[in-house]
């Protein structure tokens, strides 16, 4: 009998020793028998898998949600420069998160402190102006210090007084400065006499004086590095023990001007993020517009980006523009001398980082307070570009003039935004082809896609360049999705030879301004916690091993059915009628047809927008609205044909059609002309997570009508545009809810076995280890909760639980709870 077959029959007749917990709240409880399936991990430990980098996983910092000011930069001040602006965001004006007492004013003119820093304020005699801080307030804490620092000028005999208060009345004495005479800093620091989330900063002058860089930093800082990084966040980020560290974009990266801050371009404040605008001294950094709708400082840059990467072992990854816009933008920039340019600061950017501190740039880099180069490796261009032709065009630009004077730097590419489609397999042939040595992968999928998908690259060229996958998630903080992610990290592991590098996104949310979500670590002004999938990201790169050792499982029985839901109508920023609907069985039978030549009442309107019948056909009128999704049907139905007349009226897209919907947020639906009118797509949407099954660049002209048809048969289904077949797909990959991938430590000798059971049954497994010699004791590492569990402020149902596991052979059983990640480090003999 084989091993394996010796497993099985242990496993069926209940022979096997019990493996016994030290931890007696992880025995499993007992179950019934529906509740659990069997399964079985065979593992050849004489095999040779992939070798692991250390360098396999790491993180993406990009300054979204307000990651850095009010962030991961400690600055307690907002808008210390004065130089909030419309150009950041509509609302904002030079005094935007400052109050005045007296008579200010916020001044551009040749008083300024310095060229690069245009704006400073005028505050007269007797006044004062109070900061609020970012959040609920200033944050202090009762007995920790913080140092005050501001760039004055002003008369002789000028006092300003400064102070810290809440409501409650004084947090920390008040500081007098002495100004005299023209621009200089002057420093302060109070100690907190209690704690207060609501703090203010108040600087009142005794006599008319000019202020700018007005700022609050806690001395206890990460590293206690002065106007360094706040602790807690850089602490957990530290604790993940990320192998990269990429930054600073993203959109950030690919948006916007690709001018420099100057009197030449007029001081553009919409540009792409540029690394010379961020090194210096902060009071001569350039300001910037965020992409993502506020201003960015650029206090935290590139300096300090280099150094918290050394800080907490991490190999730096920087991203430099190629001069094509992404992120909606999508325009290539045509001038040479403006490439040139950006092709140099490439140059000396890597200058910056590895020269020495005699070469032009090493030197600033010394004067900073590091003369030691920072070992610069990687270096990616671009951030999901959508045109992938006259993005490589520039990339070969950069990556050519880089290899010819740093060979030894690696060029980082990319394929787009998406997992699939026209942008992406060009994308991809242009790299094939022109031997690029490492493309960047962004994708955003639903939980079913990355439980579907996670042989992705199982089949990808080894021949070829190999994969950085520089962006991921799947679209959620619960619990479900962190499964989900876990699921598809076991398969990243298992091709280490070609996914080199991973790194899940966005990194950090300020719960007050978020623009994206999922995001891996949440925090406001006086806290921070790590979200489930976060607990994720920090077991396997804790735990990931220096090589894969081949191993295999049985799968879960295959439970999909045909395609079935009802149908739906809906669209997105855009207003669009809708006519002739037609639903017909796969016999001929009509299940619904509806000219509307009445009234709508068999449809459900479950979106927004504004729905009517209007002249015998179905309109939605609000051009702002997004998803206005309206049903009809049951959700039974299966193998139909549906037909719609659709018309766009006006706005960004086109329509979306529906088929196959259960609910809101489970369905297909046929997107024509999304993405600002730019691509069509069929998305399926699971618990409101959305994957794209096929894609085809094209868009929706105004005023004309298309017919649209959508065949259902079984999983397969066929999609026509005005008669002509434009595309097809067969959904029937199976969400594998039970994957396992195992590592081996070569420091400690330990075999990691990592299992995933993202189902609601407890998972019984036959483990062999296919004869390796093992102790008798294992250390597991268990993340489980309910599926929905999602870690907030205050609640962290998802954390880590350890505990030690006896009775380990090469043959042993264990029962994997439901809704679980574990790993069980085993020792070698």
């Amino acid at each position: 009998m084989s091993r394996t077959a010796r497993s099985r029959a242990r496993l069926r007749l209940g022979l096997a020793a019990t493996a016994l917990l030290t931890a007696a709240a992880l025995v499993p409880a007992p179950a019934h028998a529906e509740d659990v399936t069997d399964y079985t991990i065979t593992v050849d430990p004489d095999a040779r898998g992939a070798a692991i980098d250390d360098t396999m996983y790491g993180v993406f910092f990009e300054d979204i949600n307000r990651a850095a000011d009010g962030g991961l930069y400690a600055e307690l001040v907002q808008n210390r420069s004065f130089e909030y602006s419309t150009a950041d965001n509509g609302s904002y004006t030079p005094l935007t998160s400052w109050t005045v007492t007296g008579t200010a004013e916020v001044v551009d003119d040749s008083g300024r402190l310095n060229e690069r820093n245009r704006n400073y304020l005028s505050l007269g005699a007797g006044s004062s102006v109070t900061n609020a801080g970012y959040n609920t307030g200033v944050r202090v804490e009762e007995g920790k210090r913080y140092d005050f620092s501001v760039w004055a000028r002003a008369a002789s005999g000028t006092t300003l007084t400064v102070g810290l208060k809440d409501a409650a009345g004084q947090l920390a004495t008040a500081r007098r400065v002495a100004v005299e005479g023209g621009w200089a800093k002057y420093d302060a620091t109070f100690t907190a006499s209690r704690t207060s989330n609501r703090g203010r900063l108040t600087v009142a002058s005794s006599g008319a004086a000019a202020l700018d860089m007005v700022s609050l930093f806690p001395r206890d800082t990460y590293k206690n590095q002065p106007g360094g990084l706040r602790k807690d966040l850089a602490e957990k980020i530290a604790a993940l023990k990320p192998g990269f560290v990429r930054f600073p974009g993203g959109c950030l990266v690919n948006t916007g001007s690709m001018e420099d801050y100057s009197e030449a371009s007029g001081w553009q404040r919409k540009r792409s993020y540029q690394w010379k605008d961020t090194v210096g001294p902060v009071e001569e950094r350039a300001t910037n517009a965020n992409f993502w709708g506020y201003n960015q400082s650029y206090g935290l840059g590139y300096y300090e980006y280099f150094r918290f990467a050394e800080d907490i072992g991490a190999m730096p990854l920087p991203v430099v523009p190629a001069l094509v816009t992404g992120c909606g933008q999508n325009r290539a920039t045509d001038d040479e001398a403006l490439l040139k340019r950006h092709v140099q600061d490439t140059l000396d950017l890597i200058e910056f980082a590895n020269g020495p501190a005699t070469s032009t740039w090493g030197r600033v880099r010394a004067e900073m307070g590091h003369p030691k180069p920072f070992g610069l490796t990687h270096i990616g261009v671009g951030n999901e570009e959508n045109l992938p032709r006259e993005f490589f065009a520039r990339f070969q630009r950069f990556r050519a003039a880089v290899e010819a004077k740093y060979p030894d730097i690696t060029v980082i590419s990319n394929s787009g935004p998406d997992d699939s489609g026209t942008t992406f397999e060009t994308a991809w042939q242009l790299n094939r082809e022109g031997r690029v040595d490492m493309v960047d992968e962004h994708y955003y999928n639903s939980p079913q896609w990355f439980l579907q998908n996670n042989d992705r690259y199982d089949t990808y060229d080894r021949q070829g360049p190999e994969v950085f996958l520089g962006e991921y998630a799947s679209q959620g903080n619960a619990w479900k999705n962190g499964l989900a992610e876990a699921a598809f990290m076991t398969g990243l592991e298992r091709n280490a030879d070609i996914v080199k590098l991973a790194s899940y996104a966005p990194l950090l949310a300020d719960e007050d301004h978020v623009q994206w979500s999922p995001d891996m670590i949440w925090f406001n002004n006086h806290a921070s916690w790590g979200s489930a999938n976060y607990e994720v990201q920090k077991l396997f790169m804790n735990n990931v091993g220096d090589r894969v050792v081949p191993s295999e499982s049985t799968t879960t029985p295959d439970v999909s059915g045909p395609i079935t839901g009802a149908v739906g109508l809906s669209t997105w920023a855009t207003s669009a009628a809708y006519d002739d609907v037609r639903v017909t069985a796969a016999d001929g039978t009509t299940l619904l047809s509806d000219d509307f030549s009445g009234d709508a009442s068999r449809w459900t309107h479950s979106g927004g927008g504004s729905w009517s019948v209007q002249d015998g056909r179905y309109v939605q009128t609000d051009e702002a609205a997004e998803n206005t999704l309206v049903t009809a049907g049951d959700p039974a139905w299966r193998d139909y044909d549906l037909h719609v007349r659709a018309t766009k009226k006006s706005g960004k897209e086109g329509f979306l059609v529906a088929f196959g919907v259960k609910d809101t947020g489970n369905h297909y639906w046929w997107n024509l002309g999304g993405w600002n009118n730019t691509l069509s797509a069929v998305e399926r949407a699971v618990d409101g997570g959305k994957s794209t099954l096929v894609s085809r660049a094209g868009s929706i002209e105004t005023g004309r009508a298309y017919d649209i048809d959508i065949k259902v048969r079984g999983r397969q289904v066929t999609l026509y545009l005005d008669g002509q077949e434009w595309g097809s797909f067969t959904d029937d990959k199976p969400a594998e809810p039970f994957r396992q991938v195992v590592t081996e430590d070569a420091r400690t000798g330990e075999l990691i076995v990592k299992v995933v059971n993202a189902q609601p049954a407890e998972a019984r497994t036959a483990i062999d280890l296919g004869g390796a010699k093992v102790g008798s004791r294992a250390r597991v590492t268990t993340l489980a909760a309910d599926a929905d569990a999602v870690n907030t402020e205050t609640d962290t149902p998802v954390t880590p639980v350890t505990s030690t596991l006896r009775g380990v052979a090469d043959e042993f059983t264990y029962t994997f709870p439901a809704n679980s990640v574990t790993f069980l480090r085993i020792g070698q003999r």
